[in-house]
């Protein structure tokens, strides 16, 4: 099992980045989004159900952060709009094992996790 993040980088605020994680080795019924700014903890930002019939967020990324998946592809995407400096992270794609059907908001929710791909938003 495997989970490839891609798409970061350097970035404007109020410009748009759009970031996918490309899973391998299975399929995930819950798939999500979580990141890590220098000395924090890493924090739940996005996660969304199979079908994307369930879709949770941080409320501090709900109306300009949007998480989608391609199950065709085994790709899950965070597409960030009018991101902010406060947005600035590694930002790590994770998957729950197949017991795992609620999207869940806590680092426990989740049994694979991606490398993690830098997101710098400049003012």
């Amino acid at each position: 099992v495997q989970l490839q993040a891609s798409g970061g980088g350097l970035v404007q605020a109020g410009g748009s980045l759009r970031l996918s994680c490309a899973a391998s080795g299975r399929t995930f019924r819950v798939m999500g989004w979580f990141r890590q700014a220098p000395g924090k903890e890493r924090e739940f930002v996005a996660g969304i159900s199979w079908n994307g019939g369930s879709v949770r967020y941080a409320d501090s990324v709900k109306g300009r952060l949007t998480i989608s998946r391609d199950n065709a592809k085994n790709t899950v995407y965070l597409q960030m709009n009018s991101p902010k400096p406060e947005d600035t992270a590694v930002y790590y794609c994770a998957a729950g094992a197949p017991f795992r059907a609620v999207v869940n908001g806590a680092v426990s929710g989740y049994d694979y996790w991606g490398q993690g791909t830098q997101v710098t938003v400049s003012s």
